[in-house]
């Protein structure tokens, strides 16, 4: 393999410098004109060797030499774009600028932007904050919302790291997010891969139960739950989240390949080593509405009374609304909801899946928000979110239209240096984030960038801050659907209040305004004894 990648690989160009520099040290014998080869020869064989051993930069560090030619394309990209690149706002699936944004507020570097918008403002879909005559100043941006019931309530912050799996990021990136997190207080989802060794940073922790049960899985492939309590009474764990689908796979579970299975990954998630790991598309430990909620109860139990709740991409209308009537009928609730949506990434998802399989995630918050609001029970049920944001703008106009927190994965690759290399699967990172090659993921220092992870959540919560000012909004619990405009046509705009339906609290059991006619339909026709739609 190391002779394969000197000869042929991401070495190649250091062995070149090296073996010109001794050529030119012999040729010195022969004549004095070869020291000018000698000495730039040498020089870049010194730079490469500085590269693999010292450099904080990734790409360097695993491509010496080789990886400076990155920055010198990038210096001059902005010029060869005019002629043969993108726009800086082709979102395929992160634009420029957005990829920017995040790059210079971890690097805490200025993110203005000269010479006014480049969006389309009168292009149908534009859509805005509404800003006020009176703006104010918030001084703290550290904003929280209180999860749960009892002593264990967890005080969440606005902006958290969604789940990604130990085994489908390095060791390094795993310690880096979670160092980042302690640094920045705020919380780390673990996905579906468990516990492991590398998020013992200090972090604030949500654990990710998935339908493969890793880290507190029997032999036989189910829940097993003295492991279970084992690892969730920890201090670092606050909240456990059940995972029943996510956006960019919805319904088709998913799978680690075996060359990622190392001793290590398979010690941590309880599965053979080196062998393809499967995860199920569905739960063994339930199967309806009632059997759910029994499953959360027994682990909030286990948990010590932590708070609970699950994470889904939203599917058939039906399925939340029989999970939110078994819980109006047997007063037994989940915690928070998380929805994720249909443009949320992964490692890798069949394309017929990510593209055309899920709700989107601002209709899918919608739905959560108004069914809870119909039965009465947002005030008792949180809604997180996740799925394709990046800026205070996309956290902002999703929290106004219901959800309480924002939950992001890439934007925290972009801070620990993702480059959008989209070769997550491989196991060739050119970052070393989303591998399990130590040769490539010693390249992330976890200091360094454990600080870009904080610094991106901080300068991005005071982005927020500035744009609640700016609409007259002290706190994103008071953003509503009047806060966001949407334009429709040239002449034609609208308030998101105007364009989702309305719902007020307790409407199914009263007289209050129920616009969404998918809980009217079928509140009647489902039960907690099944996820099936009763046919009449």
């Amino acid at each position: 393999m190391i002779i394969h990648e000197i000869l042929f690989g991401r070495f190649t160009v250091w062995a070149c410098s090296i073996v010109l520099a001794v050529g030119s040290l012999v040729g010195l014998y022969f004549s004095t004109v070869f020291i000018w080869p000698l000495a730039l020869f040498s020089a870049l064989a010194i730079l490469g060797l500085r590269d693999f051993l010292k450099s904080t930069h990734p790409v360097r560090a695993n491509y010496p030499l080789m990886g400076w030619l990155r920055y010198l394309l990038e210096s001059v990209r902005p010029e060869l774009r005019q002629y043969f690149w993108e726009s800086d706002d082709d979102e395929l699936p992160y634009s420029r600028n957005q990829r920017a944004m995040v790059y210079q507020r971890a690097k805490g570097v200025l993110a203005a932007r000269p010479f006014g918008s480049m969006s389309h403002m009168y292009d149908e879909g534009h859509s805005w904050l509404a800003h006020s005559m009176n703006p104010i100043h918030i001084d703290n941006p550290d904003f929280r919302f209180t999860v749960g019931q009892g002593e264990k309530q967890y005080r969440m912050s606005f902006l958290n790291i969604s789940g990604m799996s130990f085994g489908a990021l390095s060791p390094t990136a795993v310690a880096a997010l979670n160092k980042g997190a302690k640094l920045g207080g705020f919380a780390q989802n673990t996905g579906e891969g468990s516990l492991s060794k590398y998020h013992e940073q200090g972090g604030d922790i949500i654990w990710q139960i998935s339908t493969g049960y890793f880290g507190c899985r029997t032999p036989e492939c189910g829940f097993d739950p003295d492991l279970f309590k084992e690892k969730a009474i920890s201090d670092q764990v606050k909240m456990i989240e059940i995972k029943l689908s996510q956006g960019a796979k919805p319904g088709h579970g998913g799978m680690l390949l075996a060359s990622k299975v190392t001793p290590e990954i398979a010690k941590t998630r309880g599965i053979p080593a080196w062998q393809d790991c499967i995860s199920p598309s569905s739960h063994r430990e339930f199967s309806t509405p009632n059997e759910l909620l029994g499953f959360a109860e027994r682990l909030r139990t286990l948990s010590g009374g932590k708070p609970v709740g699950i994470k889904l991409c939203v599917g058939h209308p039906w399925e939340i609304i029989a999970l939110v009537k078994a819980m109006v009928e047997r007063q037994i609730f989940v915690d928070f909801i998380t929805v994720d949506g249909a443009e949320g990434g992964t490692g890798a998802a069949p394309a017929e899946f990510a593209d055309h399989i899920g709700v989107p995630l601002r209709d899918g918050v919608v739905l959560v928000d108004n069914v809870l609001r119909a039965a009465g029970l947002r005030s008792r049920i949180n809604i997180g979110a996740s799925g394709k944001m990046v800026s205070a703008w996309d956290m902002i106009r999703v929290s106004a239209i219901g959800a309480d927190w924002i939950n992001m994965a890439r934007p925290f690759m972009f801070a620990l240096g993702c480059i959008q290399a989209r070769d997550c699967a491989s196991g060739h990172c050119p970052t070393g984030i989303t591998t399990m090659d130590p040769a490539r993921y010693r390249a992330i220092d976890i200091d360094s960038r454990a600080q870009r992870v904080m610094t991106f959540h901080k300068n991005t919560l005071e982005a927020v801050a500035e744009m609640l000012g700016a609409a007259g909004i002290d706190h994103p619990i008071r953003l509503n659907r009047r806060h966001v405009e949407r334009r429709f046509s040239g002449s034609e705009i609208k308030l998101a209040d105007e364009v989702y339906p309305k719902v007020e609290s307790g409407a199914l059991f009263g007289d209050g305004l129920m616009e969404d006619m998918r809980i009217k339909k079928y509140w009647p026709l489902v039960s907690g004894d099944s996820f099936n739609i009763r046919e009449v």
